[in-house]
Order: structure tokens, then C-alpha cells, then sequence
């Protein structure tokens, strides 16, 4: 049983941090598109970035930032403009959006990280942001998470937030989270942002250390599509304001902390393959049986991302030999005659032998955990990098009822698991008309 308790407030839910988000006028639609956090004081700030070699300014601002110092009071993202490919503008429109913000917050440039979001090779519209910054931090609220979340988002249907309360010390402590994904999602972060806060008490190197493990066990373990975004990051904040005893090392205490820090990213992490774009099921593989935990999830990861197994639960087809011919090509030795595959409580493959199942009922399996995706004509909503223009038939979240493909290579100890969603129609209707 977890020991932490599930609460309201996303990001303003642990002490000492406010939020906002306005329309600034970034996005075409006219919806909300710019986001502040603020801690009240100094906080310790980690962070985890892109793998691509493509990198947007803010990445690349951040990256330097984090460098230099540890610390941080304000993360600002912009929706609607990814600020990538963009040249030595786009370092100075990264430079100055910082430094409007500082000036606008009374605090230095340094302490403020920033996001960006949207179609790559496209600036950010800084006339719309100049104006909108002084409204943004106007707006600042202790219960702005919301408004937030919802400022972030351009292909999602459906915000994500989380926050989480636990005990140290006998007294409360909370972390909090939102993010932002639905497409160009893969491991290894991918088109996905996500910002967490949390009011503990906890040294630099070991706050980033933390975060580097619950990204591998989280945003690192999704995918939708396949491809890996140039803007991902992930950014935290931990300010000291629930007045616990610092953490500076691992025990019982820290590993409290990152096991419930693990929790919000894991939350998060699948809200985005949930909402991926054109999905209509959440799927996660759960992989055990090798040498070691990395291996388990270098398996899940394939399968999850394989677009054969991702076209066949769209199609509701029990093709479990698609589930193991991902598995074969994952990179990670095991005898095929341990392999065992099963699709929810379908037991489909032992000892590397195919068994009789049914295979209706296993497909209706497949379908109970679906919830069609509203179809949007993007060239209407003349709104091409936005879905949220059109809110009908928006998909509820199930999170608590995906598709379990459960996989054994072995009798190690590794375990792993990776999420993603089925690749349907609308995946590519979404993408094909992206900027049209």
C-alpha cells in the first residue's frame, strides 16, 4: 500500500508555490497559452532534457542555468511556438523572456527556467508575450495549477495534474505536478513537458538524482508515435517550505520522498500515453524474468512502441505473435522457450508454446478498455497545432483500465514495465494536416 495520499492543488498544492496562466494571444485558437510557477523563496531546481541533437532555446537556456546554479523561483512556458531550429534569434527571445520575467518579478534572470511548446521553427511571438507577462504574474495564484495546466497543452484533449501527501517527520510534506503530451512521444523524453514542485527539504545533487531515476521509471517509459521532440523537459522544484529536516542523503527518509516524487511522474507519464493523439486505450506492459531491471524495460519499451502491436489493439486483434516478435528484436538475450504472453488474464503463449484461448472474448478485452477518440477537422479549427480549439465528445482519462500485456523471458529478477496507446486512423488525420 502506498504511503501517501492522493490530494488537489497540482503544482500549488505544496507550500509556497503560486500559478497562472493566461491567454497571451500565442496561439491562433485564442485559448490559454502562457504559464508561470513561482515558489515564494529559493528552491533547489533539477532537470531532464531531450536526448536530440535538435535542441529548442529553452533547453538549451535551462540546460546552462542549471549549470551555473541549482536553484531557481519561476518556470515560464509559452504554448504554440516550440522556439526550435530557430537560430541565434531564438537564444535571444529565449534571453528575453527571462529577463522581462525577472524584471516583471523583481528577482534575477537566474533564478527563472523556462519551456517552450508548439510547431518547431517557429519563434515565439514575443510582442504577444511582452504584453502578456505582466498579466501572467497579475494572475498569480495559490490555486493557479489548473489554469496552468490548461496553458500548456496544443494537441491534448485533457490537462494533467496530480499531488501527493505524505509524512516525514511527523509532518506533511507534498509534491506536486503538471504536464503536457500527446504526440511525438517516445523514451528518452519526447514532445512532453512537465513541471513538478515539492516542499521538501532536499540537497542539489540528491534532488537531481531522484528525478534522473523517476524519469527512467516514467517519461522514459512511455511512447506514442515513435519520434522524440526537440522542447522535452522535465523540470523540478523542491523549496523547503513544509519545514522538514533537509534530506542530504539516501534512507529511509529520502527514499520516501522518491518513491512518492516516482508516484507523480509515473501519474503524469501516463496521462500523456493515454492521451495520445488518436488513441483510444492506455496499454501497459509489464515485463519480468530478466537479469536486471533496465533489461525488463528496454523489453517493455519495445513492445509498447511497436506499431504492429499498437495497430493491433487499435483493431482489438489478439495478435500475441506481434507481442512477441517485438519482444525477440528488443536487444536483450532470453531463451524462447521461457517466453510467456499474456493479454490481460489471457494466457496466450508458455514455455515458448501457443495455447488455445478465446479469441473473441480476448478481443472483447481489447474493446472494454477503449474510449473513441473525437474526430477534428484541424484546417476548421484553423488551428493547426491545437486541438483544445474543439472541446466536444473530449475522451474521459482511464488511467485505472488499460490493457495489460504482461511478458516473462526468465526466471531473473528484472522487472519493468513501459506505457503507450494504440495507433489509430486519427493518428495520422492529426498529423498529416499538423501545419496545413
Amino acid at each position: 500500500m502506498a504511503d501517501w495520499q492522493e490530494i488537489t492543488g497540482g503544482v500549488t498544492a505544496p507550500k509556497g508555490y503560486r500559478a497562472a496562466g493566461i491567454t497571451a494571444g500565442l496561439k491562433p485558437s485564442g485559448l490559454p497559452d502562457l504559464a508561470l510557477i513561482v515558489s515564494d523563496v529559493e528552491a533547489i531546481a533539477a532537470g531532464v532534457f531531450t536526448t536530440s541533437q535538435v535542441k529548442a532555446a529553452c533547453v538549451d537556456y535551462c540546460r546552462q542555468r542549471l549549470q551555473d546554479k541549482t536553484s531557481a523561483r519561476a518556470i515560464l512556458c509559452n504554448a504554440g511556438q516550440a522556439n526550435a531550429a530557430t537560430g541565434i534569434q531564438g537564444v535571444r527571445d529565449a534571453e528575453e523572456s527571462a529577463e522581462l520575467l525577472a524584471k516583471e518579478l523583481n528577482i534575477s534572470p537566474e533564478l527563472i527556467l523556462l519551456a517552450s511548446t508548439g510547431v518547431i521553427g517557429q519563434r515565439i511571438k514575443m510582442d504577444a508575450l511582452r504584453s502578456g507577462i505582466p498579466k501572467l504574474v497579475a494572475s498569480l495564484s495559490e490555486t493557479g495549477s489548473d489554469a496552468a495546466a490548461g496553458s500548456i497543452i496544443t494537441t491534448d484533449l485533457v490537462t494533467k495534474s496530480i499531488a501527493l501527501e505524505t509524512t516525514l517527520h511527523d509532518r506533511p510534506v507534498r509534491i506536486g505536478g503538471i504536464a503536457k503530451g500527446s504526440g511525438m512521444i517516445h523514451p528518452n523524453m519526447a514532445t512532453m513537458l512537465a513541471f513538478v514542485t515539492c516542499d521538501a527539504a532536499v540537497s542539489s545533487h540528491l534532488w537531481q538524482q531522484m528525478l534522473s531515476r523517476a524519469a527512467d521509471k516514467s517519461f522514459n517509459s512511455i511512447t506514442v508515435d515513435g519520434d522524440t521532440s526537440t522542447n522535452d523537459s522535465l523540470i523540478a522544484l523542491a523549496n523547503g517550505q513544509s519545514r522538514t529536516p533537509a534530506i542530504t542523503e539516501m534512507g529511509a527518509e529520502a527514499e520516501k520522498l522518491e518513491a512518492m516524487l516516482t508516484a507523480v511522474c509515473q501519474h503524469l507519464a501516463k496521462a500523456i500515453a493515454r492521451d495520445g493523439e488518436g488513441a483510444t486505450c492506455l496499454i501497459e506492459v509489464q515485463v519480468t524474468g530478466t537479469h536486471d531491471d533496465l533489461a525488463a524495460r528496454q523489453i517493455a519499451k519495445t513492445i509498447a512502441g511497436s506499431s504492429l502491436v499498437k495497430s493491433a489493439i487499435f483493431g482489438r486483434d489478439p495478435n500475441w505473435g506481434r507481442i512477441a516478435a517485438a519482444a525477440g528484436r528488443a536487444g536483450v538475450p532470453f531463451e524462447q522457450d521461457n517466453l510467456q504472453i499474456k493479454l490481460g488474464d489471457f494466457l496466450l503463449l508458455e514455455n515458448g508454446q501457443p495455447l488455445q484461448f478465446d479469441r473473441a472474448a480476448a478481443s472483447a478485452y481489447l474493446k472494454q478498455a477503449a474510449i473513441d477518440y473525437p474526430v477534428v477537422d484541424l484546417v476548421a479549427t484553423n488551428n493547426s497545432n491545437d486541438l483544445s480549439g474543439d472541446r466536444s465528445n473530449i475522451k474521459t482519462q482511464r488511467l485505472d483500465n488499460p490493457v495489460i500485456i504482461a511478458v516473462s523471458v526468465g526466471n531473473g529478477h528484472g522487472t519493468g514495465k513501459a506505457w503507450g496507446c494504440d495507433l489509430s486512423y486519427d493518428y495520422v488525420k492529426i498529423n498529416a494536416e499538423y501545419t496545413t
